[in-house]
């Protein structure tokens, strides 16, 4: 079950053509507010693996989900993923952040959402020895009606009579 998540930190921006992780190009990027407007693209380094200016190029944010799920014996914090978190959240990151600039609680609206979910997940160890974290490798969600974060947040903005 989903007890949290992290909503200040969902997203990470990689190179388009090599998804080498890039710097962050301003404290913007993460989560989007009401006053923040910049580009994925903007000001994005040169990406030093593939030699392309990923400005020019283009970059790309994908998923890293720090949550907190119980299991029938304890809570563990693990990190999810950009394959595993686009079956909870129905979108790219991208698609994500793009919605969350013009809804500047969309993130913690998303936790709101998963929290209480019940899901099949598998679990493996970090790849990374600096890792701290298991990694979802997989995630099903076990509810009949699950609707994808991004579709439930839409009708809740939609109801609000938002866009």
């Amino acid at each position: 079950m989903v007890v949290a998540i992290d909503h200040n930190n969902l997203f990470y921006t990689v190179c388009s053509i090599c998804e080498k992780t890039l710097p962050d190009p301003s404290p913007n990027t993460q989560i989007p507010n009401s006053s923040s407007s910049s580009s994925s693209s903007s000001s994005i380094p040169f990406c030093k693996n593939c030699n392309f200016n990923s400005a020019s190029s283009g970059s790309k944010r994908l998923f890293r989900v720090l949550m907190s799920i119980a299991t029938e014996k304890r809570v563990v914090v693990v990190i999810m993923f950009d394959r595993a978190a686009r079956v909870l959240f129905g979108c790219s990151a991208d698609e994500f952040f793009d919605f969350a600039k013009t809804h500047p609680f969309a993130a913690a609206a998303a936790g709101n959402a998963l929290e209480g979910e019940m899901l099949k997940i598998t679990l493996s160890k970090p790849k990374n020895g600096n890792a701290r974290h298991l990694r979802v490798v997989s995630v099903f969600p076990l509810r009949t009606g699950f609707q994808p974060v991004i579709k439930t947040l839409r009708e809740l903005y939609r109801a609000r009579g938002g866009s």
